[in-house]
């Protein structure tokens, strides 16, 4: 059984025991779970059930593994031809790690 779910403008094939890194998002200090509600797809045993855009009464659950970590860090260049004007640029993302417990349909 697998889903594909959106978050944060971003589509992810997700089945349960699966480690996603998603965007950080502004969670209770006690939370255990996060909850996804915008399903795409669910395919499962009977058949796949396509959305459009969301499958209704769909959701999948995933199990908060490290509630805020950085990514791998991104440089980014400005640089003018014959002007000796350079400029390097880090950045670092903030995700948040979550295996997939459960996905309903």
């Amino acid at each position: 059984m697998y889903a594909v779910i959106e978050d944060s403008g971003q589509q992810f094939r997700v089945s349960e025991g699966d480690v996603v890194d998603v965007d950080l998002r502004d969670l209770a200090e006690d939370a255990k779970n996060v909850e996804f509600d915008r399903v795409l797809l669910v395919s499962d045993e009977s058949g796949t059930k396509v959305g459009t855009p969301l499958v209704s009464k769909a959701k999948v659950v995933g199990e908060i593994l490290d509630p805020e970590f950085k990514g791998q860090k991104v440089y980014h260049y400005y640089f003018r031809r014959r002007k000796a004007s350079k400029r390097k640029i880090g950045h670092r993302q903030k995700y948040l790690r979550v295996r997939i417990t459960k996905i309903s349909a």
